[in-house]
């Protein structure tokens, strides 16, 4: 049987996260099928949690483990879950390229550029499929002009680590005076921080997989709908129930299309592999669709959204990621 690491955990905010969604994922992996390891990763160590919960280390020479009985452990696929550095942002890809190890995410390039959202939007604006919210991308120890800033942008306007997700540290800025506390919360996160205009309107997301077979899945969308004093679907809103998720969304018909269209055409425009997702706004007054961001390694808890549209679409969670795992080997 082929050995699958599921790589879980991480550095950053979504730790917490990835670890929900790598216990669903082991829960739903075929063990008649494959030997299946859980490997969390940690800035204290990389180790195997055991099945009576004991750890054991990693080798990060060869990406090897060892059995108690002194036997050698080698992996045939890498089933990353992790959401943040090192997971979603390239750092383990190019990792398991060097080894010579598959996985099942976007490659080295895609999980670098769609992770920094200051890079990937102008790319994303160049494809002239979608529009794309005006923005300033700056760094750590840059000085930021806050009055330009919102001369150009206007208030409201959202503040967001640059790279990341789940919207840690990601503020909804009303007034002037909040714009620097909420500046420093995001560089707290990260290294860079991205100003963004608001865009009001409706959030929606799609999920996109291409099959072993080279069938591409283009699942029904989800609206997301804050709800309980949550003005956008911040960290709270999405995992302590302060929003409803709507799959199939209750939109237009053509609104959907042209969402499912899109999607469709990043996921190949940005050489997209996996599971992937991706978030927009549609502005009603405008009547315009906005990308938000692409989540090349989404949430997989039981009530994350992929799962979600997977089922609306009549496909169980254990259906899919065995459809990942045999993608990802194809590879």
């Amino acid at each position: 049987m082929k050995n699958i690491a599921l790589v879980m955990g991480g550095y950053s905010g979504e730790h917490d996260i990835s670890i929900a969604s790598g216990q669903q994922v082991y829960q739903s992996l075929d063990k008649s099928r494959y030997n299946v390891y859980r490997i969390v990763v940690e800035r204290a160590g990389w180790y195997w949690q055991c099945d009576d919960n004991s750890h054991r280390p990693v080798d990060r020479n060869d990406f090897s483990v060892t059995t108690a009985d002194g036997t050698r452990i080698r992996f045939d696929l890498a089933f990353i879950i992790i959401h943040g550095n090192p997971g979603e942002n390239g750092v383990l890809q190019g990792y398991f390229d060097t080894l010579g190890i598959r996985y099942t995410t976007c490659g080295f390039y895609t999980s670098a550029l769609t992770f920094q959202k200051g890079y990937c939007n102008p790319v994303v604006r160049s494809f002239h499929i979608v529009k794309v919210a005006k923005s300033r991308l700056f760094y750590k120890g840059q000085h930021i002009d806050e009055t330009a800033v919102i001369d150009r942008l206007k208030l409201p306007l959202f503040v967001k680590p640059a790279s990341g997700g789940s919207s840690v540290a990601t503020t909804k800025v009303k007034t002037a005076e909040e714009l620097s506390a909420a500046i420093q919360d995001a560089f707290n996160e990260d290294e860079a921080v991205l100003i963004e205009e608001c865009i009001h309107g409706r959030e929606f997301d799609c999920g996109v997989f291409r099959k072993a077979d080279g069938e591409k899945l283009v699942f029904p969308i989800t609206e997301i709908i804050p709800k309980g004093g949550h003005e956008f679907f911040d960290y709270e809103a999405k995992y302590d129930g302060f929003s409803d998720e709507v799959t199939p969304a209750d939109v237009d018909p053509a609104i959907a299309k042209e969402i499912q269209s899109v999607s469709s055409k990043l996921y190949d425009l940005l050489d997209c592999r996996g599971i992937v997702r991706f978030d927009y706004i549609y502005n009603t007054d405008r009547e315009r669709l906005y990308f938000l961001e692409v989540n090349t390694i989404p949430g997989q808890s039981a009530e994350s959204i992929v799962p979600k549209q997977a089922r609306a679409m009549g496909i169980s969670t254990a259906q899919l990621y065995e459809m990942a795992i045999q993608a990802a080997l194809q590879q």
